[in-house]
């Protein structure tokens, strides 16, 4: 099936509404870690937040990583940890060392 036409102004709403949807589902989904999400996915919460910080900073917009963090937690991130974080184990650890070197 061919993908519609969809204008700018559209195609800029859609993936503001996916982009919430995400952040609404990573704040349901308390139980995946950062680590789990960037041994799969290669991207975590806190990757998220960065992008969206640099996404502002790209219109002259300056958020500070905590407000960016924030927004992507919906609290602040220091509070998430406390929460909802919990102790890579050696598993986690070694497979983010391979998959992310450098990191």
């Amino acid at each position: 099936m061919p993908q519609p036409e969809i204008d700018p102004t559209t195609r800029t709403e859609l993936e503001a509404a996916a982009f919430r949807r995400l952040v609404e589902h990573l704040r349901e989904r308390t139980d995946v870690q950062n680590i789990d999400l960037m041994n799969l996915a290669g991207f975590c919460r806190n990757c998220l937040s960065r992008w969206y910080r640099e996404a502002a900073a790209a219109r002259g917009l300056t958020i500070a990583d905590p407000d960016a963090r924030e927004i992507v937690y919906g609290m602040p991130y220091k509070e998430w940890q406390a929460k909802y974080q919990k102790e890579a184990s050696a598993e986690q650890k070694a497979a983010f060392a391979k998959t992310n070197p450098g990191h």
